[in-house]
């Protein structure tokens, strides 16, 4: 089965200049169509059930992925591949609890003004509770017989949430125990695994293979790389910001709301939510989170129109359509691990798509659209004048 895959079709090749009416059977067009909504929805249903192996799995070859350098050098220099891999590993683990680290330090730190904090929020809320009084001529009695309804009728809600959220909880901490082992035996076994793939595949398309096996590699390598370096871009900028601006533990927020970009196009903004409500409950005015609010919008401006493309560029160009429909579909199959597997996942759907040539219009339709699909005929037209008048005067 996987051999078709790359083999072109002779008998497709010398048709394909005849009437497709003529060629193709009645009734040929609508089984095909069936047929692939029947696949799609076994693969959705098969993703699903298996979320709970395939979610560590798909981390483990995201992370083994950005490992595989650390783990190639260290063989350069003399580590045998086990000693290599386990020392990637142990390296990376040595960076997350450091990070954790310092986010929980800092945590504790905020924690420590609590008292401050919650007297300050007690009185917003009191201003609140003024304001809405006079607007809308309630009564204190009506608003906390309106607010306590308002709360039985969500608490349900919160508690399935809170056991959705206890549930995620306990599937990452089950995944820092599977996804390390799983990241070593791919390090370490990954020439064993090529070697699968080939065999799977055909011998005879050795070199097809081992070519789309590397742009795999370098589509997850230059998105999750290019997306580390624009994190600490982000988390710089967010700190400096909220260091002008005046808030406490600048850093701490700013690393935070650059941690949230790996939720794609709303990390950002996410992100200024929490240091915006710290600002309402430690600032006398209400313009310290309106300007934090403002700096975290200019910055998700220049992370989206400047330094991503100029950081990741042309390397991994998904249409953004289709990058969207992606983050919705991941993020109800896996809940908030899709968010975070979307986009790495549809690259590496990319790659295989352009690699089969029965699959190639499905990457060309994630591929992001050129000038061409874009301009007006107008503008087409003027663009063709112009590059007439340049070979004319060329030639």
């Amino acid at each position: 089965m996987f051999k078709n895959f790359f083999n072109f079709s002779k008998k497709t090749g010398e048709s394909s200049n005849v009437d497709e009416t003529s060629s193709v059977p009645q009734g040929h067009l609508g089984r095909s169509v069936t047929y692939s909504m029947l696949a799609l929805a076994l693969v959705i249903a098969f993703a699903y059930v298996l979320q709970s192996i395939l979610v560590p799995v798909l981390f483990s070859i995201i992370l083994a992925v950005l490992l595989y350098p650390v783990s190639v050098r260290l063989e350069h220099i003399g580590f045998s591949r086990a000693m290599a891999a386990l020392t990637a590993l142990f390296l990376a683990v040595l960076i997350l609890i450091g990070l954790g680290y310092l986010l929980v330090a800092q945590s504790i730190n905020i924690g420590q003004d609590a008292s401050d904090i919650v007297s300050k929020i007690e009185t917003v809320l009191g201003q609140a509770e003024q304001w809405v009084s006079e607007k809308f001529n309630l009564s204190r009695s009506q608003l906390i017989t309106t607010g306590k309804q308002q709360i039985e009728k969500a608490m349900p809600k919160v508690g399935a949430a809170a056991t959705a959220f206890l549930g995620t909880m306990g599937n990452f901490l089950s995944m820092g125990i599977l996804v390390p082992l799983i990241i070593f035996f791919m390090l370490y076994y990954r020439e064993f695994f090529k070697a699968f793939f080939v065999k799977a595949i055909g011998t005879e398309h050795r070199v097809k293979v081992e070519a789309t096996i590397a742009k795999i590699y370098e589509a997850v390598k230059n998105y999750m790389g290019g997306l580390l370096t624009v994190m600490g871009i982000v988390a710089v900028l967010n700190g400096v910001g909220l260091m002008v601006i005046g808030i406490e533990h600048a850093w701490f927020f700013g690393i935070m709301a650059s941690v949230l970009m790996l939720l794609p196009y709303i990390g950002i903004a996410i992100g200024s939510i929490l240091p915006a409500l710290f600002a309402l409950a430690t600032k006398d005015s209400y313009w310290y989170a309106v300007g934090i609010v403002a700096w975290f919008q200019v910055v998700q401006i220049l992370e989206g129109n400047f330094i991503t493309p100029n950081i990741v560029g042309g390397k991994v160009s998904l249409n953004p359509l289709v990058s969207i429909l992606s983050i919705f579909l991941f993020s109800m199959l896996f809940g908030f691990a899709g968010l975070i597997l979307a986009l790495p996942m549809m690259a590496i759907l990319k790659v295989i798509f352009d690699a089969v040539p029965q699959l190639q219009p499905y990457g060309f339709l994630f591929s992001e659209p050129g000038d061409r699909f874009l301009k007006t005929e107008r503008q087409k037209l003027k663009a063709a004048k112009k590059k007439a008048l340049e070979e004319k005067k060329t030639g």
